[in-house]
């Protein structure tokens, strides 16, 4: 997936349109995620992902050979600079957000899980032939990475 342009005037402009694009997309999930309602970011991720691999994809096209865009001119270059800047911001912003919901979420699910430990290890009696009483084998797992 790439985009088709017919000049470099025609690559920025496309470019600016869809970092402009990302970048709202990424805004609207954050404002999500800080109002502790990630679920009203969860109808957009499959376009937020499709932007942001579009992106990825040309920013890597544009690295590798900088003279596509040599031929736009200067203020559309400017554009895209701006575009691009605020598209940083965002993303800063998105992934400190995204990193507390997931700190949050994790130490819920650490919670939830010595809680269920802690209920189905209890001890049956007490002296030198105490014992612990049977309980349901099934587990839980806790992973660090997303």
């Amino acid at each position: 997936m790439s985009l088709f342009a017919v000049d470099a005037e025609d690559l920025a402009t496309q470019l600016i349109h869809l970092t402009e694009r990302l970048t709202d997309r990424l805004a609207e999930e954050t404002r999500a995620f800080e109002a502790h309602r990630p679920q009203d970011a969860a109808p957009g991720v499959a376009e937020t992902g499709r932007l942001a691999n579009l992106y990825r994809h040309e920013a890597a096209r544009v690295k590798l050979n900088p003279d596509m865009l040599a031929g736009a001119a200067l203020e559309t270059r400017r554009r895209l600079i701006r575009a691009t800047e605020a598209f940083e911001a965002v993303l800063a912003r998105h992934g400190r957000a995204v990193s507390a919901a997931q700190f949050i979420s994790e130490g819920l699910v650490r919670a939830m899980a010595e809680e269920i430990a802690k209920s189905r290890s209890r001890a049956a009696g007490y002296g030198p032939a105490a014992r612990v009483a049977p309980s349901n084998a099934a587990a839980i797992a806790v992973n660090r990475r997303a």
